[in-house]
């Protein structure tokens, strides 16, 4: 088939619609051969190369200084210095511990890292540009000054241009100016990085490259690696800040009363005080949340996840309702041609008006049509495999297809010099509503197969009224291809109370079909788009009732996010297609197949690079599993500061002697949060994330660490007056230390429920650490613990015994009281 170069262009309208979209055929002829070979060296020579980093992750040297010089190692390694000067090395075990919770933190960030810059590789958009006259696709950083870069439907602009050939082309600039409509480009048009492509197809010279296209810094920016806002980080610097402003006034009211009270020992004194201010530092909490998320992001990357931002994990986690395109998410990519059934009016073969087409006039209409586009979609392939381009036919017109419009068109000149429109596309849009064949159309759709209309139209491509009057020729009966894993995913989310709501751009009942086919609640009800309510309030209540909605535009997917997003619920949005980067880029999370368009993988915060929906359960199970993890065991942490900072303040207020040394402390936090919070940060927890992460955990922390402060203090007091002469000291801080675990060990057995026999294990095996320490002697002396007499040690159990059971109580109480 060949195309007439002689045809003339329309002005575009200026209000935009089916005539702005209409270019000559002569632009659709590569006639650029690009740059050759030796003018790419000499640019790549000079330095104009696109050589802007497009990276997935924070540098190595980032990550290092975020782990290693933080607030809290400060405030440890200079009381750790302190220590080795005035004290046996047990004393400045703490030090040893934060050197390597850092060495951990940073291991895992770099494992990590490793894993997302693996995957950015994979799933790095590659542009396709012609030099030497032959196109190719090269990575994003080998572009240079003057490269000719082809353009297709959802095809990203990786670098600021002027377009040289253009097809129809329609460039959506929303994501950079904020303009929703997409703008016709033509010959000497400019278009910028971070726009992308929705209709047509052209190729445009690169003007700027590298760091001097503002554009392309704005787009490198926007889909860079980077820890943005998040409620638990938020939460945990929140956290953080109020700790510091106890710690400051606590410790120096510490290092004034034990300077005072042990005024004859200035060595024995800087313990104490060391012994007091060390614990108050929640140092592992940060520390879990890196190689919490860490891990998740190694998890998912082994299942061929690229999560380009790490609070996409934390977002996931409260995910409540998915958003899911159809086409490549429920359905394969691929169609099949079924039936073409032929309908009462059109062109006959002969060319007589009025007479019904046969199938083989038919066939060659949809041959010529499917190669009148040089970049088809699925359906247009589909129709290209069972029907070859003919022969002798010439294209001297083409409307490509746009997600708006639901149809493409080709003015067509048959062999015998006969010229014709044609109009492919949704038949409920291409028809009016009173048409018998939208009936038998219906049917079709009930049985989930996809219909297209094939029509004739009198009208010029470039007259906005194209598809008004159009006389129907045939059915195209495609047969959708169902993922063989949607079905167990669909059923995921509804076990996991997350709404599943199908939206597309297809017939409402042939989606509904479809969705019937893989067991989604409430397919059967489904929704026209064209009829939903504009009002933000009644739209959000539309979709909260319904589950398939169809007929759906680009614009419509965005207000349907943002309805959903009013009622306050998390919305996910998973597209592959550029007619979902709109709606992705507003979603909570938005999830983009790896075979989808270069726009829907810049502006997606997690990449299904295996292109399998199944793996969505997975992606979001991890984020619950990190979110509710990170939620458990900040708990641990929180209680021993807040005891912490109060035996602390006790101490001052009595003026006595700080009852631990930082050896009695440093094994409490190892045997009670340390280890345990490491196994629980990493178990399995299918629990929806929440909000209000501060308030959650401060509840339980504040009643929790008030109780074991005034126990502990309590039995050191008793121990006080029990104990007299030489070793009383020892014996005093033998008798705390005691109580303070036990009661410890009650936290981290309500931290740890439900109960599974390796959480109990766990419990088991850290109260067993402890009572070795204490039966064997060279440890009892290396941590400065032995239990003299029996009268004191077993009230000092039972006043732990007593704080457990008051515990137990203020725990639910709270839970009942203060709600999540």
């Amino acid at each position: 088939m060949t195309y007439r170069a002689e045809t003339a262009v329309d002005e575009p309208d200026p209000d935009g619609g089916a005539a702005s979209a209409l270019t000559d055929a002569a632009a659709r002829r590569p006639g650029h051969p690009g740059l050759s070979t030796a003018e790419v060296a000499e640019r790549v020579s000079r330095g104009e190369v696109n050589d802007v980093p497009v990276r997935s992750s924070r540098s190595t040297p980032d990550i290092i200084r975020a782990n290693v010089f933080t607030r809290f190692n400060a405030i440890i390694g200079i009381l750790f210095v302190i220590m080795l000067a005035v004290a046996p090395i047990q004393d400045a075990l703490f030090g040893f511990v934060i050197v390597a919770n850092t060495a951990i933190g940073i291991i895992q960030e770099l494992r990590a890292k490793k894993t997302l810059d693996s995957l950015a590789v994979i799933g790095e958009a590659k542009p396709t540009v012609r030099r030497d006259g032959v196109a190719a696709e090269i990575p994003v950083g080998e572009i240079v000054l003057g490269d000719l870069v082809e353009l297709g439907p959802g095809d990203k602009c990786v670098v600021d241009g002027e377009v040289v050939e253009a097809d129809g082309l329609e460039i959506d600039e929303s994501l950079l100016t904020g303009e929703a409509d997409p703008v016709l480009k033509r010959p000497g048009d400019q278009v910028m990085s971070g726009s992308f492509v929705v209709a047509g197809g052209g190729a445009f010279t690169a003007t700027k490259v590298g760091r001097e296209a503002y554009a392309a810094q704005l787009a490198e920016e926007a889909s860079r690696f980077t820890l943005v806002h998040s409620e638990l980080r938020s939460g945990i610097s929140q956290i953080l800040k109020y700790v510091t402003w106890m710690m400051v006034p606590t410790a120096i009211g510490l290092v004034i009363s034990q300077s005072v009270v042990e005024k004859n020992d200035w060595r024995e004194a800087v313990r104490r005080m060391v012994g007091g201010i060390v614990p108050m530092v929640p140092e592992g909490l940060v520390l879990l949340t890196s190689v919490a998320f860490a891990i998740g992001v190694i998890r998912l990357g082994r299942k061929q996840c690229l999560v380009q931002e790490l609070p996409a994990i934390e977002g996931l986690a409260r995910v409540d309702v998915v958003c899911l395109d159809k086409t490549g998410t429920l359905t394969e990519g691929g169609m099949d041609v079924t039936e073409v059934r032929l309908l009462g009016s059109g062109e006959s073969a002969g060319g007589g008006e009025g007479a019904a087409p046969d199938e083989a006039y038919v066939g060659q209409v949809l041959g010529a049509l499917g190669a009148a586009d040089p970049r088809p979609n699925a359906s247009l392939q589909a129709i290209i495999d069972a029907y070859p381009e003919p022969a002798d036919w010439e294209c001297t017109a083409a409307l490509p297809f746009s997600s708006a419009r639901k149809y493409s068109g080709a003015a067509l000149t048959e062999p015998s010099g006969q010229a014709s429109g044609w109009l492919l596309g949704a038949p409920d849009v291409l028809l009016p509503a009173d048409d018998p064949a939208l009936g038998e159309i219906e049917d079709l759709n009930t049985q989930g197969l996809r219909v297209l209309l094939l029509a004739r139209t009198e009208r010029e491509l470039d007259d906005e009224r194209v598809s008004e009057g159009v006389r129907p020729a045939a059915l195209v009966v495609l047969e959708q291809r169902l993922r063989p894993d949607a079905a167990d995913t669909l059923r995921y989310f509804a076990e996991q109370n997350v709404a599943a709501k199908v939206i597309s751009g297809d017939n409402a009942v042939s989606v509904g079909a479809v969705a019937g086919k893989l067991g989604l609640p409430g397919a059967e009800h489904t929704v026209d788009a064209r009829r939903l309510p504009a009002d933000r309030e009644e739209m959000a209540t539309a979709l909260e009732d319904g589950a398939v909605f169809g007929r759906v535009t680009p614009q419509q997917k965005r207000d349907m996010v943002g309805a959903l997003q009013s009622r306050g619920h998390t919305v996910a949005m998973t597209g592959d297609g550029v007619n979902d980067v709109l709606a992705l880029k507003d979603a909570d999370i938005g999830v983009s197949m790896g075979s989808g368009s270069e726009a829907t993988r810049a502006v997606a915060q997690i990449v299904l690079l295996n292109n399998s929906f199944s793996t969505l359960p997975s992606v979001v199970a991890e984020g619950r599993r990190v979110i509710g993890n990170i939620e458990r065991v900040a708990n641990l942490f929180l209680v021993k500061t807040v005891y912490s900072v109060l035996l602390a303040l006790l101490v001052v207020c009595s003026q006595v002697s700080y009852p631990f040394l930082p050896r009695h402390l440093t094994l409490l936090s190892t045997l009670t949060i340390g280890v345990p919070a490491f196994f629980l940060a990493l178990a399995p927890n299918k629990e929806r994330a929440r909000p209000n992460f501060v308030r959650r955990v401060m509840r339980y922390a504040i009643p929790a660490g008030v109780i074991a402060a005034v126990a502990t203090f309590a039995t050191y007091l008793v121990a006080r007056s029990h104990y007299t002469g030489e070793g009383a000291r020892d014996a005093e801080t033998s008798a705390a230390t005691l109580t303070l675990f036990l009661i410890s060990m009650w936290v981290l057995a309500i931290v740890a429920r439900p109960y599974t026999w390796w959480r109990i294990g766990l419990v088991l095996t850290m109260a067993l650490g402890f009572v070795i320490v204490v039966v064997t002697p060279w440890l009892q002396d290396f941590f400065a613990l032995k239990l003299v007499g029996t009268s004191m040690p077993w009230t000092a159990v039972g006043i732990a015994v007593a704080a457990s059971l008051l515990l137990e109580v203020a725990w639910r109480w709270v839970g009942r009281r203060f709600p999540a």
